[in-house]
This record gives C-alpha cells, structure tokens and sequence, in this order.
C-alpha cells in the first residue's frame, strides 16, 4: 500500500472556494449534510418562489464547489437559493438543488446547462426537481392519534402542514401522511426524524418518500394551524459563525405532557445516546445505528492484522465561512504506511468534540482511500 498517496481533498479547489467567499462576501450555512446558500439571499426583489422554479443537478465533479457552480447558475437569472450536498470528508455528493423566481427561468436553466462541460469528462445533468412534499411515517402505534402526532412532529420538524393517518399492512400499527410546506423541509425531516423518534420515544419508525397522498383516513384530518399552546413557530437558522451549533442541536426540545404517551412511547423519553439493544412490544425489531468511520476503520483494522489506527490532528486554518480545517495523520502500529490528509468540519460545541468530529472525517477519507486498495500486514 502507498504512503504516499493523494490526498482526497483537492487544496487548490478548496483555496478557491475561501477565495470567492471572501470576494463575494456569499454567506454559506452547512445543515444536515447539506450547504445552503440564499433561501433567500442577501439581495432579493419579489415574492418567494413558488413550486416548479427548483432544478436538480447531478454528475458534480466531487471537488466542484459554489465559486464555480452559483456563478454559472446564475447566468441564467437571479438565484432563491442553491443547495450542494456535503459528506463530512469536505467533498461534494455530486447533486445539488437550485431555485429560481419563476418556473420559466428554471426551464430556461435546464435549455441552457443540461450537458454543460463543467470539466473534462464531466457533463452536468440538469432537471426539473421533482420537489416531493410529502413523508410516509411507516411502524407508528395502532394507539396514535393524529392530533397528538401532529403536535409531536411540530416541535421535532420545521415546515409541517397537516398529517393524516391510515391503517398499516397488519392489524398492529399505522403510517401517517405528513405533508411539509417544501420540498426542502420535507428532506431535512426525512434525515432527522427516524433518529429523533427512537431517541425522544424509543420508537423504531419507517420514513420513505410519498409522492401522490391518497390515504385511506382512520380520523378527520385536522387544521394544520399550530394549537396555541406549542412552542413558538421556529425560526430562521442562524448565519453560521465558528460558535454556532445547528439550530435543533442548540438545546434539546421540550415536549409537553402527553406527548410520549400519545404516540405509544414511554411516559419520560429515553436520552440515553445508545438505543437499547432488546427491542419492547410496541418498537418492533430493533434497529442498530451504522458504525461510526472510526469504529469501522479500527475493525477493518483488527479483522486484517495491521494493529491499532493512530491518529494525529493538527489544527491548520478557519475559513471564512465558519469551517475548520484540519491536517491529520494516521499510522497502524502493525504496518508502516502512513495516510495524511486534509478535513473540512464545522465547529462542535467544545475543543474535544471538534477534535473528535476531525477524527471520524479523517478515517472517513482513510477508509475512501482504501476502498480500492487491499490492506495487508
């Protein structure tokens, strides 16, 4: 195996990017595996957008970022907003969503970019967003009630209108319809919300997309007004400063009396930062959260006989954007390479968890690297 290999990160593309935030003074907030710019922006003459003004881009070159992509989307006309998602190793996913004023600038994007040469060998594929608003929420209780349900998903989502329910496949159990005022809400829900159930309510729920709600209802579907006595509607997330935290991480939320009993969880929710292993009547088979990249690169480690990861972090920059940027090194006891790189991660809420959150991006990159490389003793 090289020791010598490239790095995952591309330093000039990265250089570039700072380089145009600071230009530019564009303001971009990282939420959920995603960075976001506008929703609005800064400078914006008229309403928001309405639906069919969003485009989908893929076949992103992974070390392409918004100093190349907004100003070329915003040839075609004034951007809402552009959302390029983001694993936490600082490289892109390879799609991205872009909202225009109007659905004919959106269509006039796709005339003009679909199958633009954005670098050689790499064709844009620009389409209408598909702009799905509405979340199936398969495994509740058969003693949930919509009312409840929706006071419960209010204070967990942002963007929630109206939910209905119907009867699941068996005699046990319902799924509910949950439609969101976009389709970016909708997404962010759909991220957070399995995790948020089993952790608040130690329920192990099912979350897929719905495209067309024809539900079968056990109730009358109610107003999606807010009850008066929930929590205030949420607010905009906060511009991100090296400080900030996402805005549901910033504080834990507060539920009211009834909620947990309301959807079959247990009278206090459960915080504990494991989910119990043996499964209750009303969670069904449990469900195991995915091993983190370094509990995975120790055991990649361990099964192939290589000795234990070291890992060595160097603090390096802060970029203009809130990001910090950390060299690493990572060095097996039982072999002689040595992987070095750089990471790009958001602050935590203490030094020792940014540290942390640095390791995990670092054996993320390690484990990139040695996904087409056999490690051997």
């Amino acid at each position: 195996m090289d020791a010598t290999q490239s790095q995952v990160l591309n330093h000039e593309r990265v250089q570039a990017l700072e380089t145009w935030l600071r230009t530019t003074n564009a303001k971009l907030t990282q939420v959920n595996g995603q960075r976001k710019y506008g929703g609005p922006p800064q400078v914006w003459d008229g309403p928001a957008p309405g639906a069919h003004c969003e485009v989908f881009i893929s076949q992103i070159p992974r070390d392409t970022y918004e100093d190349l992509l907004i100003p070329l989307f915003s040839s075609v006309g004034p951007l809402w907003e552009f959302r390029l998602m983001m694993n936490f190793s600082g490289q892109n996913r390879g799609f991205a969503y872009c909202k225009y004023g109007s659905p004919d600038v959106a269509n006039e994007a796709i005339r003009l970019l679909h199958g633009y040469t954005i670098e050689p060998t790499f064709r844009l594929n620009v389409r209408r967003s598909t702009e799905k608003r509405h979340l199936c929420i398969g495994d509740l209780p058969a003693t949930t009630k919509q009312e409840a349900l929706l006071k419960v998903l209010h204070v967990l989502a942002d963007g929630v209108e109206r939910v209905s329910l119907k009867a699941g496949p068996g005699i046990d159990g319902v799924s509910a319809m949950v439609a969101f005022s976009s389709h970016h809400a909708a997404s962010m829900a759909k991220k957070m919300l399995v995790e948020a159930f089993k952790k608040q309510f130690s329920l192990n729920v099912s979350i897929t997309w719905q495209s067309t709600v024809r539900p079968t209802s056990v109730e009358q579907p109610s107003s999606h007004k807010r009850p008066p006595s929930l929590l205030p509607p949420p607010q905009k997330p906060p511009r991100l400063t090296p400080s900030a935290l996402p805005p549901r991480m910033a504080r834990p939320p507060s539920f009211p009396q009834g909620f947990c009993r309301a959807v079959g969880g247990p009278a206090v929710p459960q915080h504990s930062a494991r989910p119990s292993s043996s499964p209750s009547p009303s969670q069904g088979r449990p469900v195991s959260p995915p091993p983190s990249p370094v509990t995975f690169l120790h055991e990649l480690c361990k099964a192939t006989g290589v000795g234990q990861p070291l890992y060595k972090t160097y603090f390096s920059h802060a970029g203009p954007d809130g990001f910090l940027f950390f060299n690493y090194k990572v060095h097996f006891t039982g072999a002689p390479a040595t992987f070095e790189g750089l990471v790009m991660i958001l602050p935590g809420p203490s030094a020792t968890s940014t540290l942390e959150e640095a390791q995990r991006a670092a054996a993320q990159q390690v484990l990139q690297r040695l996904s087409n490389n056999q490690l051997a003793p």
